[in-house]
């Protein structure tokens, strides 16, 4: 059984919930996450970048941004700016963007959980990513950002989750972005109780988004225990602060790539190489989006081209058989010699939000090509995890992102 429980949440008043949330921590550049801080002080940027705070002469791993970052969350508490919950909840979350709108559970996922495997994960984690925000939580004393997790959709949490939409918002903000953030309060008792035995009887559930944070809370719940050997399984570190939204909500967007030269290679040697993979159209000026799996857009020397995997490539493997595989194993490594995507220089990833035109505008700057991907399923991602494999680096973009500082779970 999966523990999904309610938690005593720390969250922003009402009227301050639109200025304190923010995206996640990692999208921004330590400049940009400075200008936003400029541009909206109250930003909960101001503790999960706390280095924001200090002079570019201070490193961003330095035992002072830890400090800040603990005393600024102490400070917005006392304040009021955040309040506190005085019993615990499950939160209701929406997410609009244009036509579309997925809505989630905020809950605490077990650490156990994560141990033995029913939380599954798709990813692995980077030891440098892991310590900082292992550190940023353990001096903290709180999770800030929650983990993005799936679950194959239920009837009946379905049900309970449009029973509490009809109360009163607690939040119902738009952000700068122009996605709607929507949260109620979950406060009726049997509603609690069915959520929390609906989770119950599910065998596994899914890391979307946020590994790293997954990882580094269930360290810091793995440390509080060796600190405390006589702790209680209700102990809130023994917990990390997610939302859980259904898989037919979810949608993921291709994760596209740019490759800074072509391995030696004149243009017509090039897709004389890569014809013996795919199946390559005519050049073309409009920019090409892949329709369906399978496919692949290139853009060239001002030339977009359709790239149509050969039957002969195709596999049936979970891991494999991803086009973001078959584009590594088959083109980038072999042709233009990128055998690790993560540690590569010659290669960038840019995520599908941004869309195709920053492909071409990329490969004006500082690129030689780009390779327009069709988005990972949400299935394939299952796949993968219920296999006990990882993807390759870069393979799923989720949009709608989660925003920081709207719900904050305290270790104790």
């Amino acid at each position: 059984m999966a523990q999904i429980r309610p938690f005593k949440c720390i969250r922003p008043k009402a009227e301050l919930a639109n200025r304190i949330a923010a995206l996640p921590y990692d999208v921004y550049s330590r400049e940009e996450a400075k200008e936003e801080i400029i541009k909206e002080p109250l930003s909960f940027l101001k503790i999960d970048r706390a280095e924001t705070q200090f002079g570019d002469e201070v490193d961003t791993y330095d035992e002072r941004v830890y400090l800040k970052a603990r005393d600024t969350l102490m400070d917005m508490v006392e304040k009021g700016e955040l309040i506190k919950d005085n019993r615990a909840y499950y939160y209701i979350y929406e997410l609009t963007m244009g036509l579309r709108s997925q809505t989630g559970i905020v809950a605490c996922a077990s650490i156990d959980d994560y141990i033995n495997h029913k939380i599954r994960k798709h990813e692995n984690t980077r030891a440098d990513k892991e310590t900082d925000r292992i550190h940023h939580v353990d001096v903290c004393n709180a999770q800030t950002g929650p983990i993005f997790l799936a679950y194959r959709a239920n009837e009946k949490i379905d049900s309970l989750i449009n029973s509490i939409k009809k109360m009163p918002t607690l939040y119902d903000f738009t952000s700068v972005d122009g996605i709607r953030h929507t949260v109620w309060k979950s406060d009726n008792e049997m509603n609690n109780r069915e959520i929390y035995n609906e989770f119950s009887g599910m065998n596994h559930i899914y890391i979307a988004d946020g590994h790293h944070r997954c990882a580094s809370a269930v360290k810091v719940g793995l440390k509080r225990r060796e600190e405390k050997p006589d702790y209680l399984e209700v102990d809130e570190f023994n917990y990390f602060l997610s939302v859980l939204f259904p898989d037919n909500q979810l949608m993921i967007m291709d994760y596209n790539r740019v490759v800074r030269d072509l391995n030696g290679y004149t243009t017509s040697e090039f897709l004389s190489a890569i014809e013996k993979i795919f199946d390559v159209s005519e050049p073309q000026n409009e920019p090409y989006k892949p329709t369906q799996k399978g496919e692949v857009g290139m853009y060239l020397d001002q030339n977009w081209y359709a790239l149509r995997i050969r039957e002969a490539y195709r596999n049936s493997d979970p891991v494999n058989g991803l086009d973001v595989s078959i584009l590594q194993n088959y083109l980038l490594e072999p042709i233009l010699n990128i055998a690790d995507p993560k540690t590569d220089k010659r290669i960038d990833f840019v995520g599908g939000i941004r869309g195709l035109k920053e492909l071409e505008k990329r490969v004006s700057e500082d690129c030689k090509v780009a390779f327009a991907m069709y988005p990972t399923s949400i299935s394939e991602l299952f796949d993968v995890a219920d296999a006990g494999l990882l993807m390759p680096p870069k393979s799923t973009w989720f949009e709608p992102k989660l925003r920081s500082g709207l719900f904050i779970h305290e270790l104790n």
